[in-house]
């Protein structure tokens, strides 16, 4: 059953009412927050790491301990500072203690390295000083190692137990620093840079604000009515912002308390959720999937998990998912690192990732694009088009920019150029600004958006637009899949781009062409089904589950070095063949 807009509207409204308290002029950081729970409860849990718990005092005591080391090693306000660690609590202390003295920090993504990582650290934040785990050393050796980073800016490796040298001989300063360190940062002022996943090109720094941060928290607490007995459960990275923004903002709205794991483990899951009462965390698609491919339990269903938010679900998972574990609320939207829109599918509409019941009451706009060029459709005065229900389309997002107001804002990246081509102008009316958010979506006669593609896998073969999400759904559903991804090649003497799928088996799996062929040409018109497969040995997957499509593009259709086969379509004889 639809619900009706209004009451979609009124959740929206509750939603943004939270949101709009924070203003771009706001005194408030996210800091203060922080130092106001630990002093106004300081022996409550604040983390759960290894079977440790922390309460918000001992956290806020850890923090001001590497602030005044920060300070201590000439790191002043306005700096940026990179920090490259492991889901652990000291990445938490790191982040924060920076934040508690003016600077800002920058989440370094702990699987890239080499030119990434050189880029990430140097072109797109201009370092300071990097903070880097000893678990990460290997990924530093890839970019010149310790001593070739530090002729460019001071390295400060944290080893297993948060040390760092010269923090010992240093005395144990455990008060908050002065506030005047932090006195001009305002609501619209930089809180952390956070990366790009970087799969189709180097990452680029994106801006959060200390305004938006705290919003998102504000307003799903408000929504779900988050308190201080919920505890959350972080299996993604905190330096992306599914994990370091929307989960631990709202750990720190409601005062709850965070399980904290270095990474996800689909076989501990569901152990973890019922032996922490763990009450709300959030997924990734393909996390969905390798939680719906382990063995089936008898006591799936008992565990106290009432809510789950992401992005990526396709609809037979959704379906296998809910059915055997039965969350109350799972909760698929959009939104991005950068993006100022955002969709919540707050009805369960399975397929969709959310609804814009009043088109007036929201920024976002699905608009025409050629599917043969990929440029937008436009009118005879220049103006774009926007798409009818049933079209696909580009969701585009109006930037606003008015006092008081922090909602709508497009707050970009370090980069100003790769700010700019990210926005549109004289789109509906002269002089007005749109976010190209550089997704395909469409939507149905009640409002609800699907998402289709991002507008650079969508590649064109035989005269026909081949979606990458659809057909990667499509063959999803083969059983010996752990993990897929799908993506054009270009071939000699052949217009356009061949499809290709990049599969990654479960455990004790082999590749069966016939079976794999069957459901390709079943479900999939014959210019959709993959020309080539390559089969992985071991998933090159980013730290939100997607396979590097940019990596894999580069070895084409033919076997790589890294030793994984490729098979090739044989329609004659209804299978795949091994390509030498």
């Amino acid at each position: 059953m639809v619900a009706s807009r209004e009451e979609t509207q009124r959740k929206l409204d509750v939603l943004s009412a939270a949101v709009l308290k924070h203003t771009p002029e706001q005194a408030y950081t996210v800091a203060d927050r922080f130092e106001a729970l630990a002093a106004a409860h300081p022996d409550r849990p604040f983390l759960v790491f290894e079977d440790c718990e922390i309460s918000y005092g001992a956290a806020n005591r850890a923090m001001n301990r590497y602030a005044h080391f920060a300070r201590a090693r000439n790191l002043a306000p306005g700096d940026t500072v990179s920090v490259m660690l492991e889901n652990r609590p000291e990445i938490l202390y790191l982040w924060f203690a920076l934040t508690k003295i003016g600077c800002v920090a920058a989440l370094i993504n702990t699987h890239i390295g080499g030119d990434a990582l050189l880029h990430a650290i140097g072109a797109s934040t201009q370092s300071k000083a990097l903070f880097v785990g000893e678990e990460c050393l290997a990924q530093l050796e890839s970019a010149g190692g310790a001593s070739g980073m530090a002729s460019r800016l001071p390295v400060l490796v944290v080893d297993a137990a948060g040390d760092i040298e010269g923090m010992r001989t240093q005395p144990a300063n455990e008060a908050n620093p002065p506030r005047a360190l932090r006195e001009g940062i305002i609501g619209e002022s930089t809180f952390c840079l956070v990366f790009t996943s970087g799969t189709t090109g180097l990452p680029k720094a994106a801006v959060i604000t200390h305004m938006r941060w705290l919003a998102v928290g504000d307003g799903w607490t408000a929504l779900f009515r988050h308190g201080p007995d919920d505890v959350f459960y972080c299996v993604l990275p905190l330096y992306h912002v599914a994990a370091g923004m929307s989960l631990l903002s709202q750990v720190l709205a409601c005062g709850g308390r965070m399980l904290l794991r270095r990474r996800f483990s689909a076989s501990r899951f569901w152990d973890d959720v019922r032996r922490y009462g763990v009450t709300v965390t959030q997924y990734s698609g393909e996390m969905c999937r390798y939680l719906v491919n382990q063995p089936p339990r008898s006591n799936d269903r008992e565990h106290g998990l009432r809510l789950m938010s992401g992005a990526g679900l396709n609809a037979d998972i959704w379906r296998r998912f809910q059915q055997r574990f039965a969350v109350p609320h799972l909760v698929e939207g959009y939104g991005g690192t950068e993006i100022n829109c955002g969709l919540m599918n707050l009805e369960g509409r399975i397929g969709s990732c959310g609804r814009l019941p009043f088109r007036e009451r929201s920024n976002a706009r699905l608009v025409r694009v050629d599917p043969e060029t990929g440029d937008y459709v436009r009118n005879p005065d220049g103006t774009l088009i926007e798409c009818e229900p049933g079209e696909t389309g580009e969701l585009i997002a109006m930037i606003v920019r008015l006092p008081g107001i922090g909602a709508g804002r497009f707050d970009g990246y370090t980069d100003s150029e790769a700010t700019e081509r990210k926005i549109l102008r004289n789109v509906f009316r002269p002089g007005d600004a749109w976010f190209r958010s550089g997704d395909l979506f469409r939507r149905d006669e009640d409002d609800y958006y699907y998402f289709v593609d991002r507008t650079g896998d969508t590649f064109r073969w035989k005269s026909e637009n081949v979606s990458t999400t659809e057909v990667a759904e499509a063959l999803g559903a083969h059983p010996d899949i752990e993990s897929i991804t799908v993506y054009g090649v270009e071939l000699p003497g052949e217009e356009g781009r061949a499809g290709m799928a990049a599969i990654a088996l479960k455990p004790g799996r082999s590749f069966d062409p016939g079976s794999f062929y069957e459901l390709a040409s079943t479900s999939l018109p014959a210019y959709a089904r993959p020309l080539f497969v390559r089969i992985l040995g071991e998933a090159d997957i980013t730290s939100t589950f997607k396979l590097r499509k940019t990596d894999l593009q580069k070895m084409g259709a033919l076997p790589g070095p890294d030793g994984s086969a490729v098979y090739a379509l044989d329609a004659a004889h209804r299978t795949y063949v091994p390509r030498s």
